[in-house]
C-alpha cells in the first residue's frame, strides 16, 4: 500500500514534512503519512481546527471528552510539547513516537518520569506518586480502600527512593524501572510497528498481549 500525498497534509496546522519527521523518529515515511490520518481524524472530532485539544484527545482515550483524569492530562500536556494548549501534527508524531517499540528504553523512563513529576521539579515526591497511582487505577476502573492504596504507595516509594532523602530523582527512578520492568509496559504500543493506513483505535495504555504483536 503506498503512502498517502504528503500535498494532503500541508495546510494542516503545524505541518511538518514526513520526511522530516520519519529522519527524526523510529518511523517510516509511510507510517508518518498513516498517523496524519489518524490526526486528522482526532484533531476533527469536536473543534474541526486541524489541532488536537484535550477534550478531543479524552475522547479518543475515554470515549467522553469530558472525562477529568490525572493521567489524560499529563499525557497531554507531555505531547503539548510548545505548552500552548494544543497538540500539533510534528508534536503528536514526536511524541508517539516514544511509545515505538524501537524507541530505546532510555527515553520510554525519561518520559515516564516527566509523568511522575507533576510539578516539573525534577523529582517525583511521595504525594505525586499517590496522586498517579489513584489516577492510574481510576482509569483502570479499580477501586482499592484508601489502606491499600497506602500500602502500594508506600512499598514503592521506599523501594524507589535508595538514598532515603524523600523524593526519586531520575537515577533512582532509572534504578527502579530496570528492577521493576514491567512499569514500562505501557509505554510501547506493538501497533506502531508495522501500521497500516487503517489505524486501530488509540489508546495510549492499550493492553495488547504477546499474540497481537
Amino acid at each position: 500500500m503506498g503512502c498517502i500525498p504528503t500535498k494532503l497534509a500541508k495546510h494542516t496546522p503545524g505541518y511538518e514534512d514526513p520526511t522530516v519527521l520519519a529522519s527524526e523518529t523510529s518511523f517510516s515515511v509511510c507510517e508518518v503519512e498513516a498517523l496524519y490520518e489518524l490526526f486528522k481524524k482526532l484533531s476533527h472530532s469536536i473543534f474541526k481546527d486541524g489541532l488536537i485539544h484535550k477534550e478531543e484527545f479524552q475522547l479518543a482515550l475515554f470515549k467522553n471528552s469530558k472525562r477529568k483524569n490525572l493521567f489524560a492530562d499529563r499525557i497531554f500536556d507531555l505531547f503539548d510539547i510548545k505548552r500552548n494548549g494544543v497538540i500539533e501534527f510534528g508534536e503528536f508524531v514526536r511524541s508517539l513516537n516514544v511509545f515505538h517499540p524501537d524507541t530505546p528504553t532510555e527515553e520510554k523512563i525519561a518520559f515516564a518520569f516527566k509523568l511522575y513529576d507533576l510539578r516539573h521539579t525534577g523529582y517525583i515526591e511521595r504525594d505525586e506518586l499517590k496522586e498517579m497511582v489513584l489516577a492510574l487505577l481510576d482509569e483502570s476502573g479499580l477501586h482499592l480502600s484508601d489502606d491499600v492504596v497506602e500500602v502500594i504507595v508506600e512499598k514503592t516509594f521506599s523501594q524507589a527512593d535508595s538514598k532515603g532523602d524523600g523524593r526519586i530523582d531520575p537515577d533512582e527512578w532509572k534504578e527502579f524501572v530496570s528492577q521493576n520492568p514491567a512499569l514500562l509496559k505501557n509505554m510501547t504500543l506493538p501497533y506502531l510497528k508495522d501500521m497500516t493506513m487503517v489505524f486501530p483505535s488509540f489508546v495510549v495504555n492499550s493492553e495488547l498481549d504477546e499474540e497481537d504483536l
